[in-house]
């Protein structure tokens, strides 16, 4: 196997292990195993959760007044497990680009930006232990692993895709603004719905379309969005009153129109041209929305399942992934190869 083929193989297998710790992060969260083990980066002094069980004076002085559940702790160790492989993984790879730089296989800063992005993602993990859940922190531990499998889905593509850029003619220039602006409400769209489940809002709107019966219900905007508050408390389960949470999830509602709206507009402006890949990955688009919509309307009808609440981090993912590949294919040869 050649250096390139090498970097290829490798960069794929990282991204599909990013995307399993991203969906298996949500269901750490959503599942309340975020503080299964209260310490870092072991579980209750221990490297296993069994290591753990097996302690005597573990079972008798519980930590952080915090008895261990052997299940959640698992949970929260295999999340651990699986980042911290991601981890090793990345380095490698911005290691292995440093040691083969006159070959230009990937470009040494972005490979080293990636690892910047993922040890600060490591200690965002650390502080959402250490700091009980604080929305703030489980919010841009989330953003921060959307941006890795983002990062890494864009080299992967700069891998798979390789070619020369094409002449953009009007209607390619349109649909790529268009698919920019869609991947900007997107991303703000992934922070609210990361604000909304760390400040366990999901419930307050337990119908649709209208909110505890009313298509405007009582909200408190202003409660709703302090990003750090001083409380020395643990957030699991939430510290916000209701109408601060019926703030933060009208508010997700709205950006999940907005969003799906530019995604929209972006998918058939994208179909207007006469490149094969484009309007390929404009369907990609259309049919991951349609998804992602279709997930969220049923969860709350369903009355949020924990397995129907990790697939809509999921399909956020799969959302992400389809909008850069949208994007990626208006700026290269469309032809089929």
């Amino acid at each position: 196997m050649n250096r390139s083929a090498l970097v290829r193989s490798i960069a794929i297998g990282t991204f599909a292990l990013c995307a399993c710790v991203v969906v298996l992060g949500a269901y750490v969260r959503l599942s309340n195993a975020g503080l299964g083990c209260p310490d870092w980066p072991g579980c209750y002094g221990h490297l296993t959760p069994a290591g753990a069980a097996a302690d005597a004076q573990t079972i008798a002085a519980p930590m952080a007044g915090r008895a261990l559940n052997v299940g959640k702790a698992w949970r929260e160790m295999v999340h651990r497990y699986a980042a911290g492989t991601l981890a090793t993984l990345i380095i490698a790879l911005a290691v292995l680009t440093a040691i083969w730089k006159r070959h230009r296989i990937v470009a040494m800063g972005y490979a080293w930006a990636l690892a910047a992005v993922v040890i600060v993602q490591a200690v965002l993990g650390a502080l959402t232990v250490t700091q009980q859940l604080r929305p703030a922190i489980v919010t841009l531990h989330l953003l921060f692993g959307f941006t890795t499998l983002a990062l890494l889905w864009w080299l992967v593509l700069a891998l798979l895709w390789r070619g020369p850029e094409v002449h953009a003619d009007g209607r390619i220039r349109l649909a790529r603004g268009a698919a920019l602006v869609g991947l900007g409400f997107l991303l703000l769209q992934i922070a609210l719905g990361g604000w909304t489940s760390s400040n366990y809002a999901a419930i307050a709107c337990p119908d649709l379309p209208t909110c505890q019966g009313s298509w405007w219900p009582k909200a408190d905007f202003e409660s709703a969005y302090v990003l750090w508050r001083d409380l020395d408390v643990n957030y699991e389960g939430g510290v916000l009153d209701n109408p601060a949470r019926i703030a933060i999830h009208l508010t997700h509602r709205l950006g999940a129109m907005a969003a799906a709206l530019a995604l929209l507009v972006a998918a058939l402006l994208a179909l207007r041209t006469d490149r094969p890949r484009v309007r390929a990955a404009a369907l990609i688009v259309l049919a991951t929305l349609a998804l992602q919509l279709s997930i969220g309307i049923g969860m709350v009808w369903r009355g949020f399942p924990l397995w129907l609440a990790t697939a809509h981090n999921a399909g956020a993912a799969l959302l992400l992934l389809a909008t850069l590949g949208l994007y990626k294919s208006l700026a290269l040869n469309s032809t089929v190869r």
